[in-house]
This record gives C-alpha cells, structure tokens and sequence, in this order.
C-alpha cells in the first residue's frame, strides 16, 4: 500500500510557463490547508511575482511610501490599522475586486 496522493494539487505560472505539484509544501513544510499560500508566498520571494489565479490584498499609505501587500485581507486589515493608529495617516485597502475602502482617516 503506498502513502502516495494521486490528486496532488497543483500551481501555474504563466509568466514562468511552469506547473509545480504541491508535494514539497505537503511532505516537507506540512503545510496542510495552506500549501497554496506557502507556495504563493514562497514564489513572490524568489521571482518578484505570484503565480496565476493569486489574487493579494494591498494597504497603502496616503501620506508616506509604506505599505504591504497580503494575501488575506485580514493581514492587510491589521497592517493597515498599526500604520494608521501609529502615524495618524490614511491608509486605503484594495481588495483583490478592485474595491477601495478608507480604513483609517488621520485625525
């Protein structure tokens, strides 16, 4: 009997024109439910890019050049919301729709 998954999931990359199968994030980092995060992150880092169908969350700043770009919007969200309580800066959040939403409005 082998352990073997036969469904592996998979990532593409247009930009690379690469498929990977997820097994390394599986059996080596055990990664579980979050292997397509693990491996979307992990690509970012080493390529300057995500692959296809990654879709990212992004706080900016108003007022100065800071800000991040995450995968959940609940990570934004509270990027966002330091930077805001901190700074007293607006900062805006984009989803992966393209809505914008003002989080924090300085005081």
């Amino acid at each position: 009997m082998s352990d073997r998954i036969d469904d592996l999931p998979t990532v593409t990359c247009e930009r690379c024109g690469r498929e990977w199968d997820l097994s390394y994030e599986l059996d080596e980092l055990m990664a579980g439910n979050r292997a397509v995060e693990q491996f979307a992150l992990d690509h970012e880092r080493h390529t300057g890019h995500y692959p296809d169908d990654v879709a990212t969350w992004r706080a900016t700043c108003r007022h100065c050049p800071d800000g991040v770009e995450r995968l959940s919007e609940s990570a934004a969200r509270r990027w966002a919301r330091t930077h805001a309580r901190h700074t007293r800066h607006e900062v805006t959040l984009r989803g992966a729709d393209g809505g914008t939403e003002t989080v924090c409005e300085a005081e």
